[in-house]
């Protein structure tokens, strides 16, 4: 697992709701729960969505991005 996804921890760490986080960044709630899932970088991850995400979280993307070696 090389690259580590945080999305769960800072969420937890803020104390930040799904459907908090849903309308913080205008993403579906689904979306949200979705990416909260993921253990590592999805392989698909929207460079807006990072964005919003960041933005939403007040982070940056290393804080959501972790490199980890194996």
């Amino acid at each position: 697992m090389p690259i580590k996804w945080n999305l769960a921890y800072l969420m937890l760490e803020r104390d930040v709701k799904t459907g908090e986080l849903a309308e913080l960044t205008g993403l579906h709630p689904s979306t949200i729960s979705k990416l909260k899932a993921y253990r590592e970088m999805p392989k698909r991850l929207d460079r807006d969505t990072l964005i919003q995400l960041c933005k939403a979280l007040k982070c940056k993307p290393g804080d959501l991005l972790e490199y980890q070696d194996e």
